[in-house]
Parts: structure tokens; sequence; C-alpha cells
């Protein structure tokens, strides 16, 4: 836990999950000149809109606003509610939706963490431009790594005339004054593409992303390579696609063997609305599948998965870190039955073997190239 100062309060802020253990804060210094400027230079009325609060910290400092945050992030959602908690400040203070919500009808401050996908942002500003009229406030915030040219002539594109601030820690701040008449196009999400020859049972299959998919306007080359080496099993087997993305995994999973149950776990809202869309597209009535948005497998019962597959990821925005994954495999063991399998494809400099051998007493290579490995451990 880390406590955020500003002149007005202190505020104690952590992620979510709140582990000890966890090296990252819940706020960085863009978060910190966001909120210094809104102190300094803006008047905060009307209706408060916050896009892409990583953690909250922006939300509960601005409770008091009562702002809307639109969030892709199950755990950034649960992080803002910890820490709205934590801070003695009332549950409703901040309405929380995702980007799959409908948007308000009017903006009047529009506060934007640039995130780590150009895609994502480009959706959701075309999503919220509607509500935005000229008098509306827009201030974008991130590190100067994470705000680059192409950022601020999406900010123009799509709202209107825009420019940056001087660098502050390492911070930035863009400034964008609307303009509501300037001709949009479309937004070009959610995008589609056939699977390759290569994919194996998916191969063919049309999958869509919605926009801040991983690699969402190809197939990644690891799953890719998972993809070759899938398990092949029959009966009523219950799957579990963790992390799902896309849920390219799963669909093979599911095509593989008919009799299966899927089930699919993203803590993003966009990745879970493509997997659902991916699924229904390319199997008939009477497959079966879940569909769930949460904490990896931390809601799911012990013993209710055969076969958990998982291409987990290795970044938590901006910073690298293998914590997500080890609480996959964690969240994996509970959940599987004793003789279920967990399956997972990663770069082999990652050493997850090892961490699996901890996790679960065992771990096999099932298939491995110069940068992949298939891994493969037991529930006893």
């Amino acid at each position: 836990m880390n406590r955020l100062t500003t002149s007005e309060a202190g505020y104690d802020l952590a992620r979510f999950p709140e582990d000890p253990r966890d090296p990252f804060r819940a706020w960085d210094a863009a978060d910190a000149y966001l909120l210094q400027h809104l102190e300094e230079a803006v008047d905060v009325s009307g209706n408060v809109v916050v896009v892409g609060d990583r953690w909250g910290a922006l939300s509960t400092v601005l409770a008091a606003h009562h702002p809307v945050q639109i969030s892709d992030s199950y755990l950034g959602q649960r992080a803002t509610a910890a820490n709205l908690e934590r801070n003695g400040l009332p549950a409703d203070a901040v309405r929380l939706l995702s980007p799959r919500d409908t948007p308000p009808d009017r903006v009047d401050v529009l506060l934007v963490r640039v995130p780590k996908s150009l895609a994502f942002l480009e959706d959701q500003l075309h999503r919220i431009a509607p509500a935005v009229h000229a008098g509306t406030v827009v201030v974008g915030t991130g590190m100067v790594k994470e705000i680059h040219t192409s950022t601020l002539s999406l900010f123009e594109r799509v709202l209107g005339p825009t420019r940056t601030s001087l660098a502050v820690r390492k911070a930035r701040l863009i400034h964008c004054t609307p303009d509501p008449v300037l001709p949009r196009t479309p937004s070009p999400w959610p995008l589609r593409y056939a699977l390759p020859p290569d994919a194996g049972a998916a191969a063919g299959h049309t999958v869509t992303n919605h926009a801040g998919i991983f690699c969402a306007d190809r197939l990644d080359i690891g799953t890719r390579f998972f993809l070759k080496h899938l398990p092949d099993r029959s009966g009523p087997d219950r799957v579990v696609d963790l992390g799902c993305g896309n849920g390219v995994l799963g669909l093979a999973a599911a095509l593989a063997n008919p009799d299966a149950t899927l089930t699919f776990v993203d803590e993003s809202h966009q990745a879970v609305a493509s997997a659902e869309a991916t699924f229904r597209d390319n199997t008939g009535p009477d497959a079966r599948a879940r569909f769930v948005v949460g904490d990896g497998l931390a809601g799911a019962g012990p013993g209710s998965a055969d076969l958990v597959l998982n291409n987990p990821p290795f970044h938590s925005h901006q910073a690298t870190t293998d914590a997500t994954a080890r609480s996959m495999f964690h969240g994996a063991r509970r959940a599987l039955r004793p003789g279920g399998e967990l399956w997972v494809v990663a770069n082999r400099h990652l050493g997850h073997h090892a961490t699996l051998r901890r996790v679960f007493g065992n771990c096999q290579t099932v298939a491995g190239d110069p940068k992949f490995v298939v891994l493969r451990a037991v529930r006893r």
C-alpha cells in the first residue's frame, strides 16, 4: 500500500488483489501530475468521466465529484472499490462502467489515462466523442514513454486540436480542445480475420477482436505454437480457457472435442466479449460455454475443471512481472480435480517450469522451439 498526497488530503491506495510483496504502486507520476493540474487550473464540475483509471487512484481522489469511471479491467474496478472503502469514501461515489456499457450522454470533464493499446484508446475516444461538447475540458495523462505522436494525432483526429505539456517527473499531460463539428469516421473496431491453416482445429475459422486485445489484428505467435500442441482429448471435459483473450484456445478445444464444456475467463471485459463472439460465430447451438469477467479462477470451486489452457501475460500495464502468471497457476491448481491438467504456453526465458514445479510438484515439457515452450502440470 502507498500513500498519495494532494494539497487537500492523503489517500492510502493499493492494487488489487492486494499483495504485500507487490513492488508496484497503485498510482504513478502521471496520475499525480494530472491531479495537481486539476487542483490548479480546472473547474471540476458537471459530469466527470475518467477513462482508463488503472487502479482507481484518480477516481478515489475525485470521489467528491462523483465521477464515472470507464475501465476495461475487472481488477482495476475491484481496486477502485477497495480504495474507496480504504479511505472511508462511499461505495457509490464512483460509477463503474466497462467499455461494453453505454457511456454517459454528456461529458463536461473528460480525463484519460493513456493506455498501452493505441487501438483501445481509439475505440474509447470514438465511443465517448458524441457526449463531448465545445465546453468540455479534456485532459489526458501518461508517462513520457507512453505518449507518442500517434497518441496526439488520435486525440486530434477524433476530438479536436491537441497539444502536450512540458514533462514533469517523466510524465506529460495532453490538452485537447473539443471540436463538436469535426467530421469523424466510425470506429474500425471490432476487427475480424480468418485463422491460418496451421491453427489446428480452429484453422479457417473467423476470430473477433474488440479493441485492446493483445495482437488484435493477427494470431500471436505464442498462441499459434500452442494450437499445434493442444492435448488430444474426448468426452465431457470441463475445459477452462484462462486469460482467454479472443478465445482462440477455447474455440480450438471445443471444435476438437464437441462433448466438452468450455469456460472462458479474463479480467478484461473486451477480451471476454471477443471470446464470446468468436465462440458463438464458430460453433453450433449445442455448444456449451460460460463467459466470465473475473480474477482468474478465484471464484471457481475446487475440482470444477478437468483441463485448463493458459497463455499467461507477463506485463501489468508497462511493468514486467510474473505475478499474474503465478496467481493463475495457483488458481488453476485449486480449480482442477485430482488428475486434472494445466497446459501453459510461454516464452522460454520466463522460466515458468520452475514455478509450476513449486505449485504442482511436477512439470513436463510437451513441446518447445527457440522462443516458446508448452508445459503440462498435473494436479496430484
